[in-house]
């Protein structure tokens, strides 16, 4: 009952946010007669409208326009709808000038054959728009929205059409919630992992290299380091082999995988070699790995069979949408395939879920669900055409869930052509959704690539194909990361694991010696011998986030003690080095949490 009361919930607020949309249109011709309206539809946190303008407008216009927008809402005009056929339809557009909206209602008639189209009026605003909207303009909480910021935007997307002026804004169901938005945006904004990733020397954007392509330096380094760690240790106790795959493949490999020619736009232009042979940079992994399951036969006694690589792929994302690590074209994935028997699956599929369960309790990155996505009958063109196999397989990834008892949603319509597919959903620091990590049941790939297993009677038989990420990309996990602990790593992550700082030079020896001891067991340790003051030291180091700071002194080189600092409390705690010493082995062996103040830490 609770899940639907939300979905109503939200269904409301979409309706009232598309409505604003509207209004926002009528208000940008009032102050621009003569715009050309493209598109204007709710989007998460409120609502965008899309034009092209007589003149210009800039950040100190939107006053005027929101302005305009709320004497509208207190007018109380009603939407009204009008369905007109094809021929008056476009008669309607052109009378309004909308070029853009005729060149769209065309593109509708021949692609989906709609021969009447809808329209909403609004006092004197008229739009196409197949709707719904609220009953009228006054329905809509004049304080519940406000005008954003302006962006450029392509006409439908694509960079060959006109650019047209973006304008967004914000919408919740009270002004209450919108200002609570508001707060958490600023500290999303604090926490930027692309301002924060520089400020901390995480990662790097070079032009002379290419947009989103990042170098790693030093400290993202490690951590990204320490993240295949983790991963290999796991995989390891769940029975994966290694494996490498070449970066570059002839085009043929992804003819037989599908991904030639309906992925072609997601990859980079191909290399020719030697008789005008095609190769593609890999964008994935799996049909290399099929091809590694292939290379030797198999009996039902090798299954499962599970594959795990660190590969690095290449996707080439359109520059307008690549962003930070968050959205990159070349990234390095926590990849594996698991080949296994129908009796196999569910056992496996399950333990891949509860993998993905233990790294993001892990990490705590608080509340995730799962977005169970299937097939539509209704689009036979998108998926296989085996109706019992995808039965079967969403029946199998459902139990699981329910088995498990991890929150879902299904969406149909939404899965990969060849399976079912689960999307981890996160919540960032601002509250919005965001897709981590994905894994897929596949029953079809194995036959287009010819893969085959011996049954205990000597039969052929096709494996079903697991494909799982649970740490997605690096790029990816990492800028989660970053946001969640605001650049504040536990210790067993932090690429500067302690940092000495001595209260005078005099102490310098004693430094050397606690952390040549620290280093013996591969303790990330600096220590800070600059001529900075004290106080300046703390500061500078409280400012890189280092998650524990050593003070030495007289008094700690005497009696080979040490003051213990972490970044997360205020308090400090005098004790031997020795005690130390054994409290920052166990929090980076049992890979502690430490960044969060609430964690119990042994010994300390």
């Amino acid at each position: 009952m609770e899940h639907k009361m939300e979905k109503q919930h939200n269904a409301e607020l979409e309706t009232a946010r598309h409505s604003a949309a509207h209004i926002l249109a009528q208000a940008v011709l009032k102050v621009r007669p003569g715009a050309k309206l493209g598109f204007g539809p709710a989007i998460e946190d409120g609502f965008y409208y899309d034009f092209i303008l007589p003149e210009p407008i800039g950040e100190e216009d939107l006053k005027s326009i929101e302005k305009e927008m709320k004497k509208i809402v207190s007018s109380n005009q009603k939407f009204e709808r009008e369905e007109l056929p094809l021929e008056k339809a476009v008669e309607r557009l052109r009378e309004m000038g909308q070029e853009f909206k005729i060149e769209y209602l065309n593109d509708l008639a021949k692609e989906r054959n709609i021969s009447t189209f809808s329209f909403y009026k609004n006092g004197p605003f008229i739009d196409m728009c197949e709707g719904p909207h609220v009953e009228a303009t006054n329905k809509i909480k004049a304080d519940s929205f406000k005008l954003d910021r302006i962006a450029g935007a392509y006409w439908r997307g694509s960079e060959k059409n006109p650019m047209m002026t973006r304008i967004y804004a914000l919408m919740f169901e009270t002004r209450e919630a919108l200002d609570d938005f508001l707060k958490r945006r600023e500290l999303a904004l604090q926490r930027d992992h692309k301002k924060l990733g520089h400020e901390l020397e995480i990662f790097a954007i070079a032009e002379e290299i290419g947009v989103g392509l990042p170098l790693w330096l030093p400290n993202g380094t490690v951590i990204r380091e320490e993240l295949e760690k983790l991963a290999k240790e796991m995989e390891f106790k769940h029975g994966y082999k290694r494996v490498v795959t070449p970066q570059i493949t002839k085009e043929g490999l992804y003819h037989t995988s599908g991904h030639l020619p309906y992925y072609k736009d997601a990859m980079f232009p191909p290399m020719v070699g030697d008789e005008n042979e095609k190769y593609y940079l890999k964008p994935m992994n799996c049909p290399h790995h099929h091809m590694i399951f292939k290379s030797i036969p198999k009996s039902y006694r090798d299954l499962p069979y599970r594959l795990a690589e660190y590969g690095n792929n290449y996707r080439y994302e359109k520059s307008g949408q690549v962003s930070g690590l968050l959205r990159v074209r070349g990234m390095c994935m926590n990849d594996a395939h698991i080949y296994c028997t129908n009796e196999q699956v569910k056992q496996e599929f399950k333990s891949v879920l509860e993998l993905h369960k233990f790294y993001y309790e892990l990490f705590r990155m608080g509340e995730f669900w799962i977005r169970l996505s299937m097939h539509s009958k209704d689009k036979p063109e998108k998926f296989v055409n085996n109706e019992e196999l995808w039965e079967h397989s969403e029946k199998a990834v459902r139990d699981i869930v329910n088995e498990l008892g991890i929150a879902y949603e299904e969406r149909e319509g939404e899965a990969a052509f060849y399976g079912p597919k689960i999307d981890f959903q996160v919540k960032n620091v601002i509250g919005r959704e965001e897709t981590a990590s994905t894994t897929q049941l596949d029953f079809a790939v194995a036959e287009r690539f010819g893969l085959e297993f011996t049954d205990n009677n000597g039969v052929k038989q096709r494996p079903y194909i697991i494909h799982r990420a649970p740490l997605g990309t690096h790029e990816r996990f990492i800028a989660f990361l970053i946001e969640l602990f605001g650049g504040a790593f536990p210790t067993w992550l932090s690429p500067v694991q302690a940092t000495i700082i001595p209260v005078s030079d005099k102490f310098l020896d004693y430094c050397h010696k606690i952390s040549d001891v620290l280093k013996n067991d591969f303790v990330r340790v600096e220590i800070d011998d600059s001529t900075d003051s004290f106080n300046k030291k703390i500061r500078i180091h409280a400012k890189k986030k280092c998650p524990n700071l050593l003070i030495v002194g007289g008094k700690e080189a005497e009696e080979s003690l040490v003051t213990w600092r972490r970044y997360c409390t205020p308090e400090q705690k005098t004790m031997s080095f020795d005690q130390f010493h054994g409290i920052i082995k166990t929090m980076i062996s049992r890979r502690i949490m430490d960044n969060f103040t609430d964690t119990i830490i042994p010994g300390a």
